[in-house]
């Protein structure tokens, strides 16, 4: 009996075996390698107590990374991991998408996948190898699970294809696909991040991804054939006999006309009302059936969204299939900030704010691999009050780290390098109302304050939700363009899909249904294709170029490049040449002493050139056979040594005069502060620099015999 299985992807060896050796408690388990990179996972359930009642799948994925795995060992005080770093949350949201849409319908039973990177070998990624243990994990499992899925990821570099890139090929790489599927070609989760990839390209990258994904699923169909569990039977929310019909009586004629009331916050008002009505007509005959209640009340408004577009080709707000909702932008409204702007879709509205920060401002990232500095970060928040609801406000969930994440991915590829825009700069979306897509919201919002902020992007960033309703035979559909808070909720697909006008930079699927064929996924491109363009001409029109100058209040910057070499010169000893130009010109100086590159800050450019200007003069090369004016700051019995600008250079005895001169005659001949014209005759290995007087006024009419007692020649 097989019970590991070595896959070669282009001599990439893909290791997939159960790990019931080792964890002898758990439902399933799975070991997933490649290269030296291990992932380990396990599946555990918990049947649904039929007291607590819910009418919802509780579904947990914990992805960690282990320290140990990289061969290091946690920094801070405890020397241990904590919560799950901002990595972690996105990557075990990307396995839970994956999963998520091949348990059984109305499952009510907790289950949970532990997923661990265990070794890593800073090439491959913990993403696809976590989702695929995953999927090994409960398809050996007695947990129901419609799978098994297979995982990819890809990248394309120089018009190929690349299957399970490492890293660095997916830094040099058109994009980082993240892609899951089952055999027959349905995908289930599609994460990208992309250098403006064009929709087709993206196409055939799925194509590509296809054969690899049925070969990954069908291997942990073999073991599920020789080493699985016979799956248990699904909890599922019983109704109470009469219940579902007595619902439907009392709301079946009501719910269209609740649905069609408007606004959002009247649709759920009206929505509300008629919950109300119905606990209060059955709860004598049904009680303690809320839960029931709400769940018939879910579905019925379900079917009835569902039909009404079926039928009707247009939605429950008067729009059309592919209709955008009324935009609206405003930039500029907040007076210390050094960029922002107000991006409205319908009733989804998101204040973003764009900050301008220094080079010490930028994030430092302590990944397994290495310690990353971020210097464009976005924030995304969530407050209660943007669903009309009452909560506390503690740090950023889940969702908004993942939806933070989404928007950073798209506004990322057209964030300008250091050198051309020496600042770290920080985005921070705050939803200010919510009705559907508030991560698109931000990447549009984003856009448009990076643009009144200055940031030097080339052009604009926008995004779309492309939503999906299916027949029941799943043979006839219908793309929704721009998807609102109900029809996100009610419909199979929330497909975001983010990009300018040459091509995408990210894509985030999530999916209610048991995959999407490559047909659908290419008329979904298509439609945001074109709704992108829509949105790409409004925000144009609010601004099309960037302002020319950063805000008053934003730090001023300039940037230098010197040798690395100098850079001891520029700190000088103890650090006192740099505390001095600091101190005189009132600026912020960071040097990144391996490149040798130099961020100058300040509240005013005179300030910021000032002190640039002083870093040039020390910094600056002593040319040989040039002539300076040099002034003395050190008499010795062989020479005197000169400053000329900030470099020092030494004026021997035998170089003062055309004549021989004592020690005795040069202490008389020069003093402290005098200027001499000097000529430079040397510059050693070292950087030691030798001048000439007499050289210098070689030709000097009167001057070429020697200065007079008292210093004179300066």
């Amino acid at each position: 009996m097989k019970k590991r299985y070595d896959l070669n992807f282009n001599g990439r060896t893909l290791t997939i075996e159960p790990a019931d050796r080792w964890l002898k408690q758990a439902a399933g388990s799975a070991l997933v390698r490649m290269g030296d990179t291990v992932v380990l996972a396990a599946a555990t359930y918990k049947k649904a107590d039929p007291k607590n009642k819910r009418d919802f799948l509780p579904l947990l994925v914990e992805y960690r990374e282990e320290s140990f795995a990289a061969g290091k060992i946690p920094g801070g005080f405890f020397r241990r991991e904590g919560k799950p770093r901002e990595k972690e949350i996105v990557y075990g949201r990307a396995i839970d998408r994956s999963l998520r849409p091949l348990f059984p319908k109305g499952m009510t039973d907790d289950v949970e996948l532990a997923v661990m990177l265990i070794s890593y070998d800073m090439e491959y990624e913990g993403n696809f190898l976590g989702a695929i243990a995953s999927s090994l994990a409960l398809t050996l499992s007695e947990i129901p699970f419609n799978g098994p899925i297979g995982t990819v990821r890809l990248t394309r570099i120089n018009g190929e294809f690349v299957i399970f890139p490492t890293n660095e090929e997916v830094e040099k790489g058109d994009f980082d696909l993240l892609v899951s599927g089952t055999p027959g070609g349905k995908f289930h989760m599609i994460e990208l991040g992309g250098k403006e990839v064009p929709e087709d390209i993206l196409i055939e990258a799925l194509k590509f991804a296809r054969e690899p994904i049925e070969i990954i699923a069908n291997v942990q169909e073999e073991l599920r054939e020789s080493l699985g569990k016979e799956k248990f039977e699904p909890t599922l929310l019983r109704y109470p006999e009469g219940l579902k019909e007595e619902v439907e009586g009392i709301v079946k004629d009501k719910i269209l006309d609740a649905m069609l009331s408007g606004t959002k916050g009247e649709r759920n008002e009206a929505l509300d009302r008629l919950r109300e009505e119905v606990i209060e007509a059955l709860s004598e005959k049904y009680p303690d059936s809320e839960v029931e209640i709400g769940d018939i009340l879910y579905n019925l408004e379900r079917e009835t969204l569902r039909k009404y577009v079926l039928e009707n080709n247009k939605r429950i707000d008067g729009r059309a299939l592919d209709e955008i909702r009324p935009l609206f932008a405003e930039i500029g409204m907040l007076p210390r900030v050094h960029g922002s702007a107000v991006f409205g879709r319908g009733e989804t509205i998101a204040l973003v704010s764009t900050t301008l920060g220094t080079h010490e401002d930028m994030q430092m990232m302590t990944e397994l691999d290495v310690e990353e500095f971020k210097r464009f970060i976005l924030h995304y928040n969530f407050p209660p009050f943007s669903v009309g609801e009452v909560r506390p406000m503690r740090g950023p969930g889940r969702r908004e780290i993942g939806h933070g994440n989404l928007a950073e991915k798209a506004l990322e590829p057209l964030i300008p390098d250091e050198e051309t825009f020496p600042y770290t700069i920080r985005v921070v979306s705050d939803i200010l109302s919510s009705n559907g897509s508030t991560s698109m919201a931000s990447v549009c919002g984003g856009s448009l304050s990076l643009m009144d902020a200055g940031v030097p992007i080339r052009e604009h960033v926008a995004g779309i939700s492309i939503g999906l309703i299916t027949t029941e035979d799943k043979k006839d559909y219908r793309l929704l363009t721009d998807i609102q808070g109900m029809e996100d909720f009610f419909g199979d697909m929330d497909f975001k899909v983010a990009g300018t006008s040459k091509g995408i930079t990210a894509i985030q699927l999530d999916l209610k249904i048991d995959g999407l064929t490559l047909d659908m996924i290419s008329d979904a491109l298509q439609r945001a294709k074109a709704a992108r363009e829509k949105i790409l001409e409004f925000m144009n029109n609010v601004i099309s170029r960037p302002r020319e100058k950063v805000s008053a209040h934003a730090p001023k910057v300039m940037t230098l490049k010197v040798d690395p070499s100098k850079v001891g010169e520029i700190i000088g000893p103890g650090g006192r040449v740099i505390r001095s130009i600091i101190g005189q010109t009132e600026t912020k100086i960071d040097i990144d002493d391996e490149s040798g590159m130099i961020f100058i800050y300040g509240k005013t450019y005179e300030n910021v050139e000032r002190a640039k200007e002083l870093i040039q003069e020390i910094t600056a090369d002593l040319e040989i056979g040039k002539t300076y004016i040099g002034e003395v700051y050190r008499i010795e019995p062989y020479g005197v040594f000169v400053r000329i600008g900030k470099k020092e250079a030494l004026l021997h005895i035998s170089e003062f005069d055309f004549r021989r001169i004592t020690p005795e005659e040069l202490r008389r001949s020069v003093k402290i502060g005098d200027k001499l014209l000097v000529k430079v005759i040397d510059v050693d290995e070292l950087g030691r620099v030798k001048v000439s007087r007499k050289q210098a006024m070689r030709g000097v009419s009167k001057l070429s015999r020697g200065p007079k007692t008292g210093g004179s020649g300066r």
